[in-house]
């Protein structure tokens, strides 16, 4: 399991450690080679590390569905990155979750 950032995300969002890109190449300029060239869009994998305690709606507290540790399918483009002790993290709200992968 990743390791938890000292951090808690805040409402209806949570923390992702991206899951490492199979066929990715990064050049040593820091240029990224995607594996997948196709121009197919596909949403990216991750496992939780922290969730925040949930929303409100009208006044009541909406918990989260996802919980720390589990993997996921999350939209590409609903994140924001950030770096944490030279690990990269992606913040994202809840509703950028597409799915959760089981088994």
């Amino acid at each position: 399991m990743a390791k938890k950032p000292a951090l808690t995300p805040l409402g209806d969002r949570v923390i992702v450690k991206p899951a490492e890109k199979e066929g990715e190449k990064k050049l040593a300029s820091g240029i990224i080679i995607p594996a997948d060239t196709s121009g197919k869009e596909r949403p990216a994998q991750g496992t939780i590390v922290a969730v925040g305690p949930g929303k409100y709606e009208q006044g009541t507290l909406v918990p989260m569905q996802v919980k720390v540790g589990e993997k996921v399918l999350f939209s590409k483009y609903g994140y924001d990155e950030i770096k944490i002790d030279d690990e990269e993290y992606y913040v994202l709200s809840e509703s950028s979750v597409l799915a959760v992968i089981t088994g």
